[in-house]
């Protein structure tokens, strides 16, 4: 495990099929930090009967969406709790501009700042290939992929024998709809971050290790880690 010179508060953006939790996942172990997820904080708070919570809980009693400033208000509170002393990643939010924006006014009222919002560009031919790929186990949920994990046998499921399908939302129509809605909706949110210097585009279309890799190199040349330090 990497040793970070100080807390790093970080953004994965990447459209689907860019492997941002395969690196959330990668960096947590590697650098020891804390993936945020709003779902999971809403919840946990709730549950918690903290202020913020209870008012999360209200809108959501009502059918509303939760505000923007009381999910930030929300991520904010995470981030100040033991667990975040190395620092987190953000993934799945900020999602809009007005979020991003409502996100900074919390952070600077809790003295803190994100360091770097890492865009994982990845092509259209590339998410294709990955998603329209995956297969699922009807049976027992298992997961294969036709062309980097596929079943023994085709359309059949090694750990139980039962018939492997496609999701709706794999389908190659789907997942064009879904690259399209996720491109308009960032837009902005990647030149708003874009104007702070905060954007730092890796090659998403790498495989999982070789992006860890050109992340890790990243955060070295940034001065965020100790090019000699290694527990």
């Amino acid at each position: 495990m990497a040793k970070l010179n100080k807390a790093v508060n970080i953004v994965l953006l990447g459209a689907p099929g860019a492997g941002k939790g395969t690196q959330a996942g990668i960096l947590i172990k590697e650098y020891n930090l804390l993936h945020v997820s709003t779902g999971d904080m809403l919840r946990a708070a709730i549950k918690e009967g903290s202020e913020t919570g209870l008012k999360a809980e209200g809108y959501m009693n009502r059918g509303e969406l939760v505000p923007d400033e009381v999910v930030t208000q929300l991520v904010v509170d995470r981030m100040g709790k033991d667990d975040a002393s190395a620092g987190v990643i953000l993934d799945g939010f900020p999602r809009t501009k007005p979020q991003a924006e409502a996100l900074d006014v919390a952070l600077g009222a809790a003295s803190k700042k994100l360091d770097d919002v890492i865009y994982m560009k990845v092509t259209e031919d590339v998410v294709m290939q990955r998603l329209t790929g995956r297969r699922l186990c009807s049976q027992c949920g298992k997961i294969y992929h036709i062309a980097n994990m596929p079943s023994q046998k085709e359309g059949v499921c090694d750990a139980c024998g039962a018939e492997l399908y496609q999701r709706d939302d794999d389908k190659a129509e789907t997942v064009k709809n879904r690259l399209d809605v996720y491109d308009q909706s960032t837009k902005d949110l990647i030149g708003y971050y874009g104007e702070k210097e905060l954007i730092r585009e890796v090659d998403g279309d790498l495989p999982a290790e070789k992006l860890f890799e050109e992340i890790d190199a990243l955060f070295r040349s940034e001065g965020l880690i100790d090019d000699n330090s290694q527990d």
